[in-house]
């Protein structure tokens, strides 16, 4: 057995500066609850790359005096706790006196602090946690304090940091959070001399919010309710505005952010029956309730925090969030999906029809008011307004469909001119139907008919295809006799299913034998697709948008995606940055629509932020599950018999098709005698 032996108070501060001092946004948290603490009316963040080698935070708070300026660096010293009673009503948000003595064992730092109606302010300086020097300075009121060479003497710490995009926009999320816990503070960020936040600090929330977040709060609905003592005020998003991940979900209680699977769990009960499965509600929420009925004690960083009621919590969460979304008067639009080819195709053919019958109408008006030209080249193009050099230039559009419309209305020349034609050209020879043949039987006395149209003679028949083509019959309508053996032969293979019909616009029911088989049309057509293009080792092919959309995402999400850009474009994705809080997205994979590729982008985002970190291989098959997920055809959507069948074909010929990409089974089956036993029928 080793001999137990006291560890020396370094070492004990560097374990301590372990459980608080993760990287440079775990030291702006602290600093910025100690400059809150200190009534500060106005924060500056200031920092150079990812804020390893400088980060200064400056505040307009109550400063120090030379003795506590010396003080606060000692482990445990603290001025928010007198007795033991004070840890059941803690208020402040910096309280165990660790957050200054863990950073200042990692790093270098410099203060200048100087309370009101000091003459002079105090200078000290540290390393590894010892003071260096300590010397009177001119500074304004208040506090800066600035962190240099983090982890330098803990290079096993320094291993793990990322890289300087990632650690900054984890610091700017850090800020963020802060500056909508504290809405009545102005809060400003600083990185690489340029400003990327600024906050008001009038109190109100909502400037904080569209600060953070942008325009995208404006849809977003107030909430403001009450629950014996406690009270909920906040904003949330409406049910058609969800998110693809819980990555905007932000809680609050009594001004201090924290996670909480409890709050979660009662925001989105709120929402059931309401949103979409796999989207979740975003949120900026406040609780506030009594001091004693919650223990902020429970947690290193203060992130977690024990409710003395949960059931009281709950209710005021869930409750204040549902009254909120039921005050509002708007209903969500009806999205229909996108409509199939055929569908398209007879539109564009509808139109087209239209558009025929107009310019032909024109055309026969322009044809009316047109002299009678010549048949001659020379005689059309001066008809034509120009010469054969500017002929394609003095006409647009539709004077050209009216002067081609009319050419082809202008009187035909003489037999004998169409014939010496035709006797150049290779002319189809028209075909004679029993019809055309009856016309050509002798016809009775002129006398006892009607006047009869005037027909074209038989070379203009030959010289104009398709006025000879109009005055018969399509092909198509005339019967084709068919062999019995080749009829066989042209028949379609039976099937061993039978295709009984389709339940709930999602499941498809087919029999087969003594079997009945229920399939999730959505999770057969997402399989199929998966394993298409996962066989298919090519890239994935790519779209350009012709207008880049603009992705918002936190900070650190923005950092990481763009720590993965390499990963990212072999995916198909071109991104550029756009301030801390956005992409730019130029590019996408062939297969998702600008929508569902910022939705991809967000949830990669929220796995890369949780450490889901993979092998390209296992990150290209989970982009090649969205991808197969947001093209496949969706549960409620209306479906033709052709694509039901195409689906059966594939799962009742297909041993493999078993599961979805995401484990959720393809079919299930009823067997008769289960079903004969439910009716008592054995």
């Amino acid at each position: 057995m080793p001999k137990i032996i006291q560890l020396s108070p370094h070492i004990a501060n560097l374990i301590a500066a372990g459980e608080v001092v993760e990287r440079p946004a775990s030291v702006v948290k602290e600093l910025l609850e100690n400059a809150v603490d200190a009534g500060a009316s106005k924060i500056i963040v200031e920092l150079r790359g990812g804020g390893m080698t400088f980060l200064r935070v400056t505040d307009d708070g109550c400063g120090m005096s030379p003795e506590d300026a010396r003080t606060a660096f000692l482990r445990h010293a603290t001025s928010k706790l007198r007795s033991a009673e004070d840890l059941a009503a803690i208020g402040t948000m910096g309280f165990r006196g660790e957050a200054l003595a863990a950073i200042a064992s990692v790093s270098r730092i410099d203060l200048l602090t100087k309370t009101p109606g000091a003459v002079t302010g105090t200078s000290v300086r540290l390393e590894a946690g010892k003071i260096v020097s300590q010397e009177e300075a001119g500074c304004p009121d208040g506090t800066t304090i600035l962190i240099r060479d983090l982890f330098f003497n803990t290079p096993a710490r320094m291993k793990f940091m990322k890289s300087d995009s990632v650690e900054a926009g984890r610091v700017a999320s850090a800020v963020q959070m802060q500056a909508l816990a504290h809405p009545e503070v102005a809060i400003q960020m600083i990185r690489d001399g340029k400003p990327v936040l600024s906050t008001p600090g009038k109190g109100g929330l909502e400037a904080a919010v569209y600060c953070v977040y942008g325009r995208d709060c404006a849809r977003m609905v107030p909430v403001d309710s009450r629950w014996e003592d406690y009270s909920l005020t906040g904003y949330v998003s409406r049910p058609t505005d969800a998110r693809p991940s819980r990555s905007m979900q932000t809680f609050f209680v009594n001004h201090r952010p924290v996670k909480s699977k409890l709050l979660m769990a009662a925001l989105e009960e709120a929402y059931r029956n309401q949103i979409q499965a796999g989207r979740f509600p975003a949120c900026v929420l406040h609780l506030n309730l009594p001091a004693g009925a919650v223990d902020v004690n429970v947690h290193p960083a203060k992130t977690e925090v024990k409710f003395l009621r949960e059931k009281a919590v709950f209710d005021c969460v869930h409750y204040g969030v549902l009254g909120a979304l039921n005050k509002q008067t708007d209903r969500p639009q009806v999205r229909f999906p996108a409509p199939r080819a055929e569908a398209v195709s007879q539109a564009e053919a509808a139109s087209q029809a239209e558009e025929v019958s107009r310019t032909a109408a024109s055309s026969r008006t322009a044809a009316e008011a047109a002299p009678r030209w010549g048949s001659s080249p020379q005689s059309r193009q001066s008809a034509a307004g120009g010469g054969k050099g500017d002929f394609f230039r003095t006409m647009d559009a539709e004077q050209f469909r009216a002067f081609s419309a009319a050419l082809k209305d202008a009187p035909r020349p003489r037999p004998e001119a169409a014939a010496a034609m035709s006797a150049r050209l290779p002319l189809r020879q028209p075909v004679l139907t029993p019809q055309a043949e009856a016309a050509e039987a002798p016809a009775p006395r002129q006398e006892d008919l009607p006047p009869a149209p005037v027909l074209p003679e038989a070379a203009e028949l030959r010289e104009d295809s398709d006025i000879a083509q109009s005055l018969l019959p399509p092909p198509a309508s005339l019967p084709v006799p068919q062999e019995p053996e080749q009829q066989a032969m042209e028949m379609p293979p039976a099937q061993p299913w039978r295709l009984v019909g389709e339940l709930y616009r999602s499941y498809i029911l087919v029999e087969q034998g003594e079997e009945a088989f229920l399939i999730d049309k959505h999770a057969a057509h997402e399989r199929i697709l998966f394993e298409r293009l996962k066989a298919n080792q090519e890239a994935i092919s790519r779209q350009c948008l012709l207008t880049p959309q603009v992705v918002r995402l936190s900070p650190a999400g923005v950092g990481e995606l763009l720590a993965n850009q390499p990963m990212l474009e072999e995916l198909g994705f071109e991104l550029g940055e756009f301030g801390e809080d956005a992409l730019l997205l130029r590019q996408i994979p062939m297969d998702l629509t600008p929508t569902d590729a910022a939705d991809t982008l967000e949830a990669l985002a929220a796995d890369l932020l949780a450490g889901r970190r993979a092998r390209k291989d296992n990150v290209r098959d989970e982009l090649l599950h969205t991808i197969a997920c947001k093209a496949a055809i969706k549960a409620g959507w209306v479906s033709d018999e052709a694509e039901l069948k195409a689906l059966v074909d594939q799962v009742m010929g297909r041993e493999d098709l078993k599961y979805c990409p995401h484990g959720r089974p393809i079919c299930v089956s009823l067997s008769k005698k289960l079903l004969e036993k439910q009716f008592r029928r054995t």
